[in-house]
């Protein structure tokens, strides 16, 4: 997992949107976040700057003190190797590129643009991940 630029965040790998919808949390990411199959997650919007979306533990989440319930669009089911259908609301497509990265300790972040982004497009040694 490297870290694009000193002081910078640490980022798990690329991820391509599934022809069915799906994305792939990466291993070192599953293992970080305590995921486990057959888990129900949060799927919450991303930031205006980076887009995509987190996908957050609820136990977890509900540490935030935050209210979730406006917050998150919506909700999925871990399959056995990690892998994630992402809610109508996603905006994504097939074939579209995420950057797992790891963001506050609440939810792993995949980022659809912004600064963190185009920094990884530079770092040809960054692992992509396909479902």
């Amino acid at each position: 997992m490297p870290q694009l630029v000193k002081g910078g965040k640490w980022v798990f790998g690329w991820i391509i949107v599934s022809s069915g919808g799906e994305v792939r949390i990466p291993p070192k990411a599953f293992a970080e976040y305590g995921f486990q199959p057959g888990e129900r997650v949060l799927i919450l919007p991303g930031s205006w700057r980076s887009g995509g979306f987190g996908i957050g533990r609820p136990a977890r989440l509900a540490q935030t003190n935050l209210p979730l319930q406006p917050l998150f669009f919506g909700q999925a089911t871990i399959r056995s190797a990690g892998q994630v259908a992402l809610p109508p609301g996603a905006g994504l497509q097939p074939g579209d590129r995420l950057l797992a990265v790891r963001g506050s300790g609440f939810a792993l972040s995949f980022l659809q643009r912004g600064p963190i982004f185009d920094e990884a497009l530079k770092h040809p040694e960054v692992a992509t991940f396909i479902t």
